[in-house]
């Protein structure tokens, strides 16, 4: 129902009238913005939350009231300072790509714009919040798809351009090595050796070859078998942690592939965690994903989460291009197949990493049921 303010309506305003008018809608017009409004004090402690504001957050007015607004996360790339800054200068900022790491587990995304207001004559702080995670997960999404596609498409035909000459050189090495001395027949076999590794390299560059066979599994029986491989050589004493939900039916994959691909992304963070590390295999169900630019009502979300340095930034966005890679020693190649292995399967692999926490998400849509 429309707010009505009665007989102010058809009265003549004064200043006053035109004040409470003013102060009227502003109190109407808070609570039921769609932009969430955070107002902080000097010690950036909550004092205020609209209704879209404790929807972001999930969580109350009467449960962060005087809360510190920044303890409600595990990880926020904007920091005290950052905010500090605002009340002592009085300069406005807009963040158009803040993180909001919650204590629960999940993510968001939001732009953020911190003012300084005055209330009953005091600074604080105004926090103004707008949600865009799925926007920028769509359009990163269907760019990143783009640069993929395009980054396979050329290796695809440099590899070609580089086997056929690599065939030829080691058909000669091979002739070559009957008509000279035994004593030199190490050069020729370098060069064979030399050819097969490139060959080889070549071939882990144009990715899996052939299609997935898709038959009905449990998922976690493949989380189990992996889980078996990789803590059968545990040199770091890896704490491996698995957090299954029981209620996810079975769903068309192909065991192999799907096997590999998780040895794939728990192999890296293995090379890249410390001594005693910790290694979560996670599965949940996902609503309303969007999986190539399609909308999936329902999907599986197997995730790898580990405590290890996070994947540097700069990389962020390109994490799985072939022959990118956040180790000096690194090929480039495994997130690179994982992510193909994972098209082949009609589903996505994602990736949100920060100091102190990188999680790699399959996501897998479940079949329609009849």
């Amino acid at each position: 129902m429309p707010h009505h303010i009665g007989a102010m309506e058809k009265t003549l305003f004064t200043n006053n009238s035109l004040k409470e008018l003013r102060q009227f809608y502003a109190n109407q017009m808070v609570s039921q913005m769609v932009t969430a409004v955070i107002v902080l004090d000097e010690n950036l402690k909550v004092q205020y939350l609209n209704t879209a504001a404790e929807a972001l957050l999930s969580k109350s007015l009467n449960r962060l009231y005087q809360q510190k607004v920044l303890d409600v996360f595990t990880h926020c790339s904007v920091t005290d300072e950052r905010l500090q800054q605002v009340l002592s200068t009085g300069q406005d900022f807009t963040d158009s790509d803040v993180v909001f790491e919650f204590i629960e587990g999940h993510h968001i995304t939001v732009e953020v714009t911190a003012s300084v207001a005055l209330f009953n004559d005091q600074e604080h702080l105004l926090l103004e919040c707008r949600r865009i995670d799925k926007q920028k997960e769509i359009s990163l999404e269907v760019f990143q798809e783009q640069q993929w596609e395009a980054a396979r498409d050329l290796i695809r035909g440099l590899a070609h351009e580089i086997k056929n000459p690599l065939g030829g050189l080691r058909g000669a090495a091979q002739l070559l090595d009957k008509e000279i001395l035994p004593e030199q027949r190490e050069f020729t076999a370098m060069i064979i050796e030399q050819a097969d590794r490139l060959t080889n390299l070549v071939d882990q560059l144009l990715g899996p070859n052939q299609l997935p066979i898709l038959r009905m599994h449990n998922i976690h029986k493949i989380a189990e078998k992996v889980h078996q491989l990789v803590s059968l050589d545990n040199n770091k004493n890896i704490e491996f942690i698995r957090d299954y939900d029981p209620s996810i039916p079975d769903i068309e994959i192909d065991t192999e592939k799907l096997q590999q691909t998780l040895l794939n992304i728990i192999g890296n963070a293995i090379q890249v965690l410390p001594e005693n590390g910790k290694i979560k295999i996670k599965t949940r169900i996902a609503t309303n994903q969007t999986v190539n630019g399609k909308k999936i009502k329902l999907a599986v979300k197997l995730s790898i989460i580990d405590n290890g340095p996070g994947i540097p930034a700069d990389i962020q966005d390109t994490i799985f291009y072939p022959m990118v890679s956040g180790r000096s020693d690194g090929t480039g190649l495994g997130l690179s197949i994982a992510q193909t292995l994972v098209h082949q399967h009609h589903g996505k692999l994602v990736c949100h990493s920060y100091p102190g926490r990188t999680e790699f998400s399959i996501i897998l849509p479940l079949p329609k049921r009849t």
